[in-house]
Formats: C-alpha cells, sequence, structure tokens
C-alpha cells in the first residue's frame, strides 16, 4: 500500500506535470502577498534561506535578487516542479525531493537547521499542513524566522467571488487554512517561538512570521 506521502508526491506530479510550464504566468494574478513576504525576510550574506514547496523555483529566484550573498535551498514533493525549479535557479540553489512533514533536512539537503524559511501558498495544498507548519519550526536556527503567506478567510469578498475562487481553487486541490492563525500561535507558543501576523486586504491573504529567540 502506498503510504500518504508518496500518495500526495503522485497527486502533484498529475496536476503539475502540464501546470508547471504556466504556473508563473497564471499565478501572479491571484496569489498575493509573496513579494511582501520576500521583502519582509531581513536575509543577510551567508544566511541559509530555504522554502519548502518551492514549486518552480520563483519564489527562490526573486529572494535571490533582493537579498544576494545568501545561501538557497528548496525543497518540493513534486519531481515534476523539481524540473522547472532546477531549470530557474542553476547552481544558484541547493534542491531536494521530500515530503514538507517529514523530510530529513541534513540527508535531503545537507543541512540541519536554517535561518530563513519560507512557506508561500502551500499549506493549502498539503493535507498535513499543521505537521509541516510544525516541522519547517523546528528547523528554525537560534534568532531564525519562519515565513508564510497563504489564502486568508476571504470574508471582504463578495460573497459570489469568493464561492468562485473557492471552487476554482479546489480544481487544483487547495483549500485556504481559515484555522491557520491558531495553530501558528499554538505552535509558536509551544516552541517558544515569537509570532507577527498580517491579514491582507480583504481578508484575501494572511502572512505570518514566526521568529526564534
Amino acid at each position: 500500500m502506498a503510504s500518504a506521502g508518496s500518495s500526495h508526491a503522485a497527486l502533484m506530479d498529475e496536476v503539475y506535470r502540464g501546470q508547471r510550464h504556466i504556473y508563473d504566468l497564471t499565478r501572479k494574478y491571484y496569489l498575493f502577498g509573496r513579494d511582501t513576504l520576500i521583502v519582509g525576510l531581513d536575509a543577510r550574506p551567508g544566511m541559509r534561506v530555504l522554502e519548502i514547496a518551492c514549486g518552480t523555483g520563483r519564489n527562490l529566484a526573486k529572494i535571490w535578487q533582493k537579498w544576494p550573498g545568501i545561501r538557497l535551498f528548496g525543497l518540493d514533493i513534486s519531481q515534476e516542479m523539481l524540473k522547472s525549479a532546477r531549470k530557474t535557479l542553476g547552481d544558484k540553489a541547493r534542491l531536494g525531493q521530500g515530503d514538507a512533514c517529514t523530510f530529513d533536512a541534513p540527508g535531503v539537503l545537507g543541512e540541519v537547521q536554517f535561518d530563513r524559511i519560507v512557506l508561500s501558498y502551500s499549506l493549502s495544498m498539503i493535507p498535513d499542513w499543521e505537521g509541516a507548519l510544525d516541522h519547517a519550526a523546528s528547523l528554525l536556527a537560534p534568532g531564525g524566522s519562519l515565513h508564510l503567506v497563504d489564502f486568508g478567510d476571504l470574508a471582504g469578498l463578495p460573497r459570489p467571488l469568493a464561492r468562485g475562487l473557492l471552487a476554482w481553487l479546489a480544481k487544483f486541490h487547495v483549500a485556504p487554512r481559515t484555522a491557520l492563525p491558531a495553530a501558528a500561535a499554538q505552535i509558536a507558543a509551544k516552541r517558544g517561538l515569537s509570532l507577527a501576523s498580517t491579514r491582507g486586504p480583504l481578508g484575501y491573504f494572511q502572512l505570518h512570521i514566526l521568529t526564534a529567540p
């Protein structure tokens, strides 16, 4: 019997085998808040910056441009997406395949901890998203920070528009995590992290930063 992780990997490969070629062109119209996250990273030369569920490598490329001199790492469960990421990033990043909930960071990426970790519109696609968030938090170096952005509660959108967006997202196995603020607070408290949260306009996106002492 296939494990939950391998089943999800196969599903993501199926979803993105063709989509990866047009992903960045189409997603820029509705994945808001990503560039706000990148600007807020405050990454300095030599820092280890990891994006979990790095997809096509679009965010990592922009992080490299904004914060030169950092060390880039990327993880994705989909080998199809990693094909695009390798093409986008070349030798700028160390990339690896793995499940966001359970991956072995030293084995896959050669590092035990990271100074900045990014989760961008990925928790809404991960079945055990709380597990993925907690695992990411466990990999923070002292003084490091975990930056995550994802769909919000959409409460400020007209109801027909919100329903249409949710129906569209469901076609790609995406479900906004309305419990994310509470989960982020719980994990921050459990791991002794500070938490800063921002609600995007109309509740379209939510942005959270968990920082280690």
